[in-house]
């Protein structure tokens, strides 16, 4: 159907051609079923001849009326049918007379059955005609309802990825602008070539392409590599990452909202700093992400959507996720026992098709690699 109607006016002739095609066949098997001679295929011919010359005048009719008021287009696709309906009649009995029956004259009550017989063929195809025009411009209409949907979500998704906490980008620049000053321009210039692949990696992939875990790993640490300057051993970084995890997809920059609100809330405020602590694994389909700290989490009066780091971390993840998986995803954040916070991201599992079927095992898209 999709290839069909793809091209409208190749659509018409398709149908125009089988349809009639299709007439001619019937009515001369109809005649031959009922005694007919097999010289009635020629009146049959004219009868399809005439319908299909006489359906592109009610096309060109019609595609001129069809988008102005109802009544006005019925009413002329009615005069219209008729008329010709009589135009058909007669050129029928022409090719009667001529080919098959050079007594059949219709006159009266018998010449209006048999136009009255045409009159239902033409007011089929005129049905059938503006029944398909409305559906395909109702299928246009929701499709670019769709397109207009799709493209709020990516935006959304993009206003929603796009929100980089200002404060890490004017923390990173002062402590450039220390070791500048420091005269350690050699931790400077590395400093700056972590941001810099780190705000590439952030601009080069769009919000709605899943990356692979492992990808998304080595971002991360660019940015962990940054925030170390400042903390130094205070923040203490571990990984518990399955090998079967490490290609699997997830979106571009999940876990750095994450990450950030757990330096602030957990690491920042403590002058001995602390731990934070990412695992990743698979479980009957699902990619099991956690992020946990040892901080002081929240305290009972902290609902969990209120957690923020400047309008980024929890609740810009938990609603990318929403706008990206639906409800087929979990997204939870409870208190340790032991202390510290603990976030939980479950959503499914799916791997980068390659060709030749399995899945893509290489890390050719690391930054800086």
């Amino acid at each position: 159907m999709k290839w069909l109607f793809k091209n409208k006016t190749r659509a018409f002739w398709i149908l125009q051609t089988i349809g009639w095609l299709g007439f001619g066949l019937a009515r001369t098997f109809n005649g031959l079923a009922h005694g007919r001679e097999p010289a009635y295929v020629y009146p049959s011919i004219v009868a399809m001849i005439t319908g299909f010359l006489l359906t592109l005048i009610l096309r060109s009719v019609f595609s001129t009326i069809r988008d102005r008021p109802l009544p006005h287009v019925a009413s002329v696709a009615v005069a219209l049918t008729v008329l010709l309906s009589l135009i058909f009649s007669t050129i029928e009995t022409i090719g009667h007379v001529e080919f098959y029956d050079p007594y059949w004259r219709p006159r009266g009550l018998q010449f209006l059955a048999n136009a009255l017989l045409d009159a239902y063929v033409l007011l089929t195809w005129t049905a059938l005609y503006f029944g398909i025009n409305y559906y395909l411009l109702v299928q246009e209409e929701r499709e670019k309802v769709l397109k207009a949907t799709s493209m709020a979500h990516q935006a959304q998704l993009k206003m929603l990825r796009y929100q980089l906490n200002p404060h890490f980008l004017f923390n990173t620049l002062n402590a450039i602008s220390t070791l500048v000053m420091d005269r350690d321009s050699k931790n400077a210039n590395g400093m700056l070539r972590k941001l810099s692949d780190f705000l590439r990696y952030t601009l080069v992939n769009e919000p709605t392409q899943k990356v692979t875990l492992d990808q998304e790993l080595h971002a991360l640490q660019l940015y962990l590599d940054i925030e170390k300057v400042r903390f130094v051993e205070r923040l203490v970084i571990t990984e518990d990452i399955d090998d079967d995890a490490r290609q699997a997809l997830i979106p571009s920059l999940i876990l750095q909202p994450l990450i950030e609100n757990a330096i602030k809330y957990a690491i920042a405020p403590s002058e001995e700093g602390g731990l934070i602590a990412l695992s990743a694994k698979i479980e009957k389909g699902q990619l099991i992400l956690k992020i946990r700290d040892d901080g002081p989490g929240l305290d009972g009066e902290t609902a969990p959507e209120s957690v923020t780091s400047s309008g980024v971390g929890i609740p810009n993840t938990r609603e990318r996720l929403k706008q990206i998986y639906d409800e087929n995803h979990s997204f939870n954040l409870h208190n340790l026992e032991s202390g510290g916070l603990e976030v939980i991201i479950i959503i499914p599992c799916e791997y980068r098709e390659v060709p030749g079927g399995g899945k893509d095992g290489k890390n050719s898209n690391h930054i800086g690699r």
